[in-house]
């Protein structure tokens, strides 16, 4: 087992997996986990991008790190608790990963920082981009060392220095300047990968395709209900209700609260209902399965593809931003919800077309419409200004009696009176 003597040592392990990324044709970031006595558990890079394809929006190095604790842990490994487990980053972390750190409870040291996406993105200290209730725990276990120099990259330190290796600690210059530079150089070029795909004029119906067909079957492998259901395009109806009552009742059994996520395509197809899977790890939310599933399920097709092959899979398989992902319940205030909007934007990783700006939707409201503006609006810049991240709930009061909540009114908002289940 590695092992490290002070920060520095750290950052420059987490340096290296971000220039091992940046290789890879991913974002060019990386971390490990750390004892409290400087042992390496694990080190790993981003993983969003492999073989020139997305293969999984949310495998960012440091919610990888968290779901291998989780699954070591269950396999009866002895791994200290998580008060006791430092994540070191390359770069400040995203909201899905900040959110993540903080439901799972380690502590955070990070080294360079990130204007548009990063937490800390105004290098203020103040969390003011996490929902109120979160600044603290923040505050409590977040660390940005010192970088000392007299270049851009140096920097006072910030934060609550974890106990022992980071004390009085610092980064090198040099090093900060890498860790900045291997995420800077695949930035641009791995948003543009991940948030193109086919355009909206040559999606095809994958409900015209025989069930026989490869993609049919394959889709049904992973959710044996897909194309079972259909509404018109984003515009979900209680026909929908008994798949996300199922995936409800599923993400209890499996340590959740019963929420459960939806993803219909373009031509208002069910293609996926997913349960999270709390009990294995504290971060598998419905969410967080849902978009993962989906993107791997592209990725594993289209791995072994011709280039018109993987063509006409984007053609039924879209890129989901033309869809609408739905959950049974809205984003609140916890480190889960603040998590599920962070993943969220990641899975876009770009503009919402403008043919769909409705694109996430809820059934039950996790907090009234204004509050979750309200945490959109103060999330990181790439969020609330690129993605322009804004949850609203379902037209169909229908499809809202039917989970068990009355509808919300939202003055203004224009309601829809198409209501019933399979057209």
């Amino acid at each position: 087992m590695r092992k490290t003597i002070d920060v520095q040592a750290a950052v420059a392990i987490a340096a290296n997996e971000a220039v091992a990324a940046k290789t890879q044709g991913t974002f060019g970031v990386g971390g490990l986990l750390l004892d409290g006595q400087g042992n390496v558990l694990k080190s790993l890079q981003n993983n969003v991008v492999r073989e020139g394809l997305v293969f999984d929006p949310t495998a960012h190095g440091e919610r990888q790190l968290i779901d291998w604790y989780f699954a070591e842990r269950a396999k009866g490994a002895a791994l200290p608790p998580p008060d006791e487990i430092t994540v070191v980053t390359s770069l400040d972390p995203c909201a899905m990963c900040t959110g993540a750190l903080l439901a799972a409870g380690f502590n955070v040291v990070v080294a360079a920082t990130d204007r548009n996406a990063g937490i800390n993105f105004d290098a203020s200290g103040s969390f003011a981009a996490l929902p109120e209730p979160l600044r603290s725990r923040a505050a409590q276990s977040f660390y940005y060392p010192p970088v000392l120099g007299s270049s851009a990259y140096a920097r006072e330190g910030w934060g609550s220095p974890p106990r022992g290796l980071f004390i009085g600690k610092t980064i090198a210059e040099g090093t900060q300047a890498l860790c900045s530079l291997a995420f800077e150089a695949t930035e641009e070029k791995v948003q543009a990968l991940c948030s193109s795909d086919v355009a909206q004029d040559q999606l095809r119906d994958p409900a015209t395709l025989p069930p026989a067909h490869p993609l049919v079957r394959k889709l049904r492998s992973l959710y044996p209900e897909a194309l079972t259901y259909r509404c018109a395009p984003q515009l979900p109806d209680a026909g929908l209700a008994p798949f996300i009552r199922a995936a409800m009742e599923k993400d209890r059994e499996q340590g959740g609260e019963g929420n459960a996520v939806a993803l219909l395509d373009a031509f208002g197809n069910l293609l996926l209902c997913v349960p999270g899977r709390r009990a294995q790890s504290v971060i598998c939310t419905a969410f967080m399965e849902c978009t993962r599933q989906y993107a791997q399920l592209r990725y594993m097709l289209m791995r072994d593809a011709s280039p018109p092959e993987q063509l006409e899979i984007g053609q039924y398989l879209a890129h989901p931003r033309d869809g609408t992902f739905v959950f049974a319940r809205g984003p609140g205030k916890d480190a889960q919800g603040f998590m599920d909007l962070g993943a969220y934007g990641s899975t876009m990783e770009g503009p919402l077309p403008v043919h769909n700006p409705r694109q996430f939707q809820y059934v039950q409201a996790g907090l009234p419409q204004e509050e979750l503006d309200a945490v959109c609006a103060a999330m990181p810049p790439f969020y609330r200004d690129v993605v322009s991240i804004r949850p609203v709930q379902v037209e169909s009061g229908a499809l809202i009696e039917a989970l068990g909540e009355p509808r919300h009114s939202r003055e203004g908002e224009p309601r829809h009176s198409r209501e019933g289940g399979n057209p």
